[in-house]
């Protein structure tokens, strides 16, 4: 009977986690498989593969149907990709150094309200986006600070820098202290220890926490859609503006891209997140 129930409660978790990876990734399946559908009037109708939606977004001839006529602007599309990128840029250039050297003074020094300190830089992570989204606005409204690139870098800083610091520190946690012991004690100054020492151990972390702010930068819509100005339209932003004006096989095309973009980026943040660091004797063996 133990046997009976156990190999029945073994098959419902089957059967449950199965259903539960189709409910997740099936929609993103779709969206993948219709981008290469060539019917341009109703994508869920299957009319053959094609790949003109993908030449379409690079302004490349292609053979769509002249019935096709809302095919958004290359131009636009464009502009807002590089609005993105400039923006996730410089945020993740302001979150990277800024979160890594909280995380360091956190590690290593010992301070007053230290815990509380280090429960406020855990709250933007934990607040909704589009409660943070209103507070941004009405400060840069009442602030009298413009909408536009400044007030998005600004608004996506205040919780990337949670994010790199939750990875730096942690990071830091599993690295070994004796290293930086044994330089300061062979008479290494405090810079010197953190340049020759701390960072080549950290910066595995490092470069991950900042992929992930790239990343997160790049796909963040709610609050970015509070604090942008009429000239700096993000291209999450640009892709909702285009599906609330009905969804269009474009869209299918874009999401791919991103999706595959995400993927790749995620997937080097968590490699180098994971990396182990070199130890002495490695070191020894190298040199």
């Amino acid at each position: 009977m133990n046997r009976l129930l156990g190999l029945v409660g073994r098959r419902l978790l089957g059967g449950y986690s199965l259903a539960f990876f189709v409910f997740l990734y099936l929609p993103i399946g779709l969206i993948v498989a219709y981008s290469f559908n060539g019917n341009p009037l109703n994508m869920m109708i299957w009319s053959g593969a094609s790949l003109d939606w993908y030449r379409s977004l690079f302004g490349l001839s292609n053979s769509l149907s002249e019935n096709a006529l809302y095919v958004e602007s290359t131009g636009q599309l464009l502009a807002a990709l590089r609005t993105s990128l400039a923006v996730a840029l410089v945020t993740t250039l302001i979150s990277t150094l800024v979160g890594t050297l909280t995380a360091l003074a956190l590690a290593r020094y010992r301070f007053r309200l230290q815990g509380f300190y280090r429960v406020l830089l855990f709250l933007p992570m934990l607040m909704p986006d589009i409660v943070l989204g209103i507070a941004l606005l009405i400060f840069f409204v009442g602030a009298g600070v413009p909408l536009g690139k400044g007030s998005i870098i600004i608004g996506h800083c205040t919780f990337l820098i949670s994010y790199v610091f939750l990875i730096v520190s942690a990071r830091l946690a599993g690295m070994d202290t004796r290293l930086e012991e044994a330089s300061a004690d062979l008479g290494a100054s405090a810079w010197t220890t953190l340049r020759r020492i701390t960072l080549p151990q950290i910066l595995p972390g490092v470069l991950g926490g900042a992929l992930l702010a790239f990343i997160i930068s790049m796909d963040d819509l709610v609050i970015t859609y509070f604090i942008s100005g009429v000239d700096s339209t993000t291209l999450p932003v640009f892709i909702y503006g285009m599906i609330r004006r009905g969804i269009k096989p474009e869209i299918n095309a874009i999401a791919t891209l991103l999706l595959l973009a995400s993927l790749l980026i995620a997937s080097l943040g968590l490699y180098l997140r994971n990396r182990k660091p070199a130890t002495s004797s490695d070191d020894h063996a190298h040199g």
